[in-house]
C-alpha cells in the first residue's frame, strides 16, 4: 500500500487527528455483473469526511451475499468493491468523529445504525432509516463513494467495501472492540455471526425445550444452529444437501441432520416432532423451493423465519385461512438478525471468550485477496463455511 501524502494535525488537550490526502490500496472490483471480480492494484482510497472514519482492512469474510452480488440474484451498482463482513484498525477519521481514533480495532457492521431514527428509537435499529439509504445508493451517507479507480468512482457494496486493503465507512457503521480480540474473527462477527445468532436470539422467541429445524448450513446458518442452542431449543435439525456441512452442523449443535436429497425433507420432519411440525423452522438459503419447504415444516402456531436473500421475484405463499389463521403461524423475516450491534457484539465476544460460540470452526480456508474469485467458486458449490482473507 503506498502512502500518496498523510498530515498529523494535533488538537491542544486531544487525540491525535488524521487529516490525509488518498491512499493507494489494492482491491477486488465487480466491474460487470457475473463475471470474475477484477483484482486492481491503483484504487485510491479519500480521506475519511465529516462523520467518517478509514479503516485499514485486516479481514473480511467471503459472504454468500457478496456471491449474490456477482451472480445478480441482488442488485449491484458497477463497478463497485465487492465485501461486507470485515474488521481491521482506523488509520484516520474525519471532523466531528469523537468517539473513535486512530488505532482503534472496530468491527464493520454494515447496516450504519445511526440510533435516531424512528427504528432505532424503537429498538430495531437493524432497520435504520440511515443506513437504508446508504444501501440503496451504493456509496456512503451522503450518496457518495471514496475509492476510485482510473478516474472511475467505485461503489461500495453495504457502504462498506471490505474487499480492499482499506476502505472508508461512516463511523456509526463502527463497533470498536478490545486491541487483543483476534480480527480474524472479529471479522466474521459483523455478518455471518451476528445474522445467524442474532435470528435465534433477537428475531425468533424460542423457547426452553423447542425443536428448530434449520434449513441450509452455510456460515450463516451454523450460526442460527449455535444460536438456537443458547436461546435453549432441545433438539435442533439441520437440513442441507452437503455432508460436510452437515458434519459441521453436528459440530456446531445440531442434534440431527437430513440430507435433502434424500427423501422429502418436510415429511422427515414431521416424522421426528410426532407430525406436529417445528416449532421454529430458519430458511438461509433463499431459495423458492426452499422457502416454502420452510412455511410447510413449521407447526401450527410456530414460527417460520426467512433469513437468507431470495431472488427479486421470490414468494411467500400461503393460503391464508388455512395456513395462516386457522394455524396461527407466524411468518418473519429476518434482517441483520434484528442486531442492535453496540449491543451484540460485545455481547458474541464474550459469548466467544466464556467458551459458549464457536468462532474459529467457521473458518474454512485463509486466503489472500487474489484468491476471491476462487473462494466464491467454492461458496457457490458448497465446499465452505467461510473463507476469510487476510491482509
Amino acid at each position: 500500500m503506498r502512502l500518496v501524502n498523510l498530515v498529523t494535525q494535533w488538537e491542544d488537550g486531544a487525540m491525535p487527528r488524521a487529516t490525509a490526502a488518498a491512499l493507494r490500496a489494492t482491491a477486488a472490483v465487480l466491474a460487470e455483473v457475473g463475471r470474475p471480480l477484477e483484482i486492481r492494484h491503483d484504487v485510491e482510497v479519500e480521506a475519511p469526511r465529516t462523520g467518517e472514519v478509514r479503516v485499514r482492512m485486516t479481514a473480511s469474510g467471503v459472504c454468500h451475499s457478496d456471491l449474490s452480488m456477482q451472480d445478480g440474484t441482488m442488485l449491484a451498482a458497477v463497478p463497485m468493491v465487492l465485501g461486507h463482513e470485515g474488521a481491521g484498525v482506523i488509520e484516520s477519521v474525519g471532523p466531528d468523529v469523537v468517539d473513535l481514533a486512530p488505532g482503534d480495532h472496530v468491527v464493520i457492521s454494515w447496516v450504519a445504525q445511526c440510533g435516531k431514527c424512528y427504528w432505532c428509537g424503537r429498538g430495531q435499529p437493524q432497520l435504520c432509516d440511515v443506513a437504508r439509504s446508504a444501501m440503496a445508493s451504493g456509496g456512503l451517507l451522503d450518496g457518495t463513494t471514496r475509492m476510485t479507480s482510473g478516474g472511475t468512482a467505485l461503489h461500495q457494496m453495504a457502504g462498506s467495501g471490505t474487499f480492499s486493503e482499506m476502505t472508508v465507512v461512516p463511523a456509526i457503521g463502527v463497533v470498536r472492540i478490545p486491541e487483543d480480540f483476534d480480527l480474524r474473527l472479529a471479522a466474521l462477527i459483523g455478518c455471518a455471526v451476528l445474522t445467524g445468532v442474532g435470528a435465534a436470539t433477537n428475531t425468533a422467541d424460542i423457547a426452553e425445550g423447542d425443536t428448530v429445524a434449520v434449513v441450509g448450513c452455510g456460515g450463516v446458518g451454523l450460526n442460527v444452529i449455535q444460536g438456537a442452542r443458547l436461546a435453549g431449543a432441545t433438539d435442533v435439525i439441520a437440513i442441507d444437501v452437503n455432508d460436510s456441512k452437515l458434519a459441521l452442523a453436528t459440530q456446531f449443535g445440531a442434534t440431527a441432520t437430513l440430507d435433502a436429497r434424500q427423501g422429502d425433507p418436510v415429511s422427515r420432519v414431521m416424522s421426528m416432532t410426532g407430525e406436529r411440525g417445528a416449532d421454529v423452522a430458519f430458511e438461509v438459503i433463499g431459495q423458492q423451493a426452499t422457502i416454502d419447504q420452510t412455511l410447510t415444516m413449521t407447526r401450527r402456531g410456530g414460527q417460520a423465519i426467512l433469513v437468507g436473500v431470495p431472488a427479486m421475484d421470490a414468494m411467500v405463499s400461503q393460503p391464508a385461512f388455512f395456513g395462516v389463521v386457522l394455524s396461527e403461524k407466524t411468518i418473519k423475516g429476518c434482517w441483520y438478525g434484528s442486531s442492535d450491534v453496540r449491543r451484540d457484539v460485545p455481547r458474541l465476544i464474550g459469548l466467544y471468550r466464556s467458551g459458549r460460540l464457536k468462532l474459529d470452526e467457521l473458518v474454512s480456508a485463509t486466503i489472500g485477496l487474489e484468491d476471491v474469485n476462487s473462494a466464491l467458486a467454492a461458496m457457490k458449490a458448497g465446499e465452505v463455511a467461510r473463507s476469510v482473507i487476510a491482509y
